[in-house]
């Protein structure tokens, strides 16, 4: 029996750079940045003041503003972006099958925005006035909740947390559901909004994050020789996921097809990645194999890139030991370069960029990038600053979080 096919009809996002699909890859592939000083909380006594903050999301553009106040804003994002997916991808759910439709959203770290607020409503006004709404905005499953309802959709649910690979995992998951004919559709990528007095002081703690207060558009440099950390974002990245046959019965307009899905845990530090990069090569490798493709046939990497000395180096060492020589010949690009790091919601956000790589025929560039550093390798193609076009037949997107988990999806062209 053939294994059933998995493609991509819909799109949806919300980042610093756009909020439709079109225009953040148009933006990517200009090298815009996303990154600005941070206007939504005092930055004053934090050592970093810049990240990829979303100045004027309304939810209220998306539904009615009595729903919106019952959102943290990470769930406000997802619902957001989910119902572009869905309009990008046509569908109708007064005919689709309710029943056949799953919703898988991940969250690094969920409501963070509505603890901060109840906390200081409880220090300040004592625990009778905490929200009777504190729990149902805080919890990471709220926003795969939330989408399930606005559509009146009773398949598979549920929130994949794995820190900065939950949205990549949310994706691989989708897709084993309608491979295993548990779903016809799946509306899944990821949501984050820890841009937030705590999430910010949190990850300036761990000095991990980039202190180029006074060049925030160049602060976000994978890969290069003066990267000092990543930039933290937030947004949300989601896809519409369809069994082929029923996109092609439709007339669905396909993106791409999803093809290989590969997810491993390093088993090695809480939030440094393995030295040579072996948990994320292995989960490159399974990806390859559910995909039943060679190395060789990918066009496009688009990177975990983060910015960060590890991470780059680490993953770096994973391409070149999956790929060998061709390693050296396949374009890797990192979008995180011009959005920052959207945590939870990347893997969304980064898979959206390559289904429009395939079907636009541009590789979106690593912007920032001047001097290759020598642990990342300079003879490997990291698309310096410029956009390229050509043919992408297959992409692979790779995310990666602390944990020590590995994702790895790969796309391709339909056949």
């Amino acid at each position: 029996m053939d294994r059933r096919r998995v493609v991509i009809t819909g799109l949806g996002c919300t980042t610093a750079l756009a909020e439709t699909a079109d225009g953040l890859f148009s933006a990517l592939c200009e090298g815009k940045s996303g990154i600005s000083m941070i206007e939504s909380f005092d930055t004053t006594e934090y050592p970093v003041k810049i990240g990829g903050e979303i100045k004027n999301f309304r939810i209220n553009d998306y539904i009615n503003s009595r729903q919106g106040k019952r959102m943290d804003r990470f769930t406000q994002m997802a619902v957001a972006s989910s119902i572009r997916a869905v309009e990008d991808s046509g569908i109708d759910f007064d005919i689709a099958d309710r029943c056949r439709t799953s919703v898988i959203i991940g969250s690094g770290i969920g409501g963070i925005q509505e603890i901060e607020d109840q906390h200081a409503r409880l220090l300040n006004k004592g625990p009778r006035k905490v929200s009777p709404f504190c729990v149902p905005k805080l919890m990471g499953n709220a926003a795969s909740g939330c989408v399930s309802i606005h559509y009146g959709l009773t398949g598979p649910n549920f929130c994949v947390v794995t820190a900065c690979a939950s949205g990549g995992n949310a994706i691989g998951e989708g897709f084993y559901n309608i491979l295993s004919d548990r779903s016809d559709i799946s509306i899944a990528g990821g949501s984050e909004a820890a841009l937030t007095p705590v999430g910010l002081a949190s990850f300036c703690a761990l000095k991990s994050l980039s202190t180029r207060n006074d060049d925030p558009i160049h602060a976000s440099r994978p890969f290069d020789r003066d990267r000092d950390g990543f930039v933290l974002s937030e947004g949300a990245g989601i896809v519409v996921l369809e069994e082929y046959e029923h996109a092609v019965k439709r007339g669905a307009d396909i993106y791409c097809e999803v093809l290989g899905y590969g997810t491993t845990g390093d088993a090695h530090h809480i939030t440094a990645p393995l030295p040579d990069g072996n948990g994320a090569a292995n989960s490159m490798r399974i990806a390859l194999k559910v995909a039943a493709i060679n190395p060789e046939e990918v066009d496009y990497i688009n990177a975990h890139g983060t910015s960060t000395e590890l991470n780059d180096a680490a993953e770096s060492q994973a391409i070149r030991s999956v790929f060998g020589r061709h390693a050296y010949k396949v374009a890797v690009s990192s979008t995180k370069s011009c959005l920052g790091h959207l945590l939870g919601a990347s893997g969304g956000v980064e898979l959206l960029a390559c289904a429009k790589a395939i079907k636009e025929s541009i590789i979106p560039p690593t912007i920032n990038l001047d001097n290759v550093a020598e642990q990342c390798d300079p003879k490997m193609d990291f698309v310096p600053n410029t956009a390229r076009e050509t043919k992408v037949n297959i992409a692979m997107s790779n995310s990666l979080g602390f944990g020590g988990h590995n994702c790895s999806l790969v796309v391709g062209k339909v056949r």
